[in-house]
């Protein structure tokens, strides 16, 4: 299941996530890197896509045949990132 994304009445800007996969087979790997820095790797097969929500606009959800991606974010949040990349590809100023 999802953190929850409210700290005393506030969003929390720390973009929590749950990964939750319907077979450990569509796992391919989950790695600790690096125990002095805490680095984890995850990487499986989310399989083919079923279906993507942006959640009353503050989760946006992947669902694959495998398992499903949660991951807690705004729209707003994800077309300001959209915004910045598309105009760094075309050659744009930034605002």
């Amino acid at each position: 299941m999802l953190f929850e994304a409210k700290k005393m009445g506030k969003r929390v800007q720390e973009h929590s996530f749950s990964v939750e996969m319907k077979t450990e087979g569509a796992v391919r790997r989950i790695a600790f890197l690096d125990n002095e820095n805490g680095q984890v790797f995850f990487e499986g097969f989310l399989g083919k896509l079923k279906n993507v929500n942006m959640i009353e606009g503050v989760m946006l959800e992947i669902e694959g045949a495998n398992g499903t991606l949660k991951l807690d974010i705004t729209q707003k949040e994800m077309e300001q990132c959209l915004m910045r990349k598309e105009t760094v590809q075309t050659g744009g100023e930034q605002q």
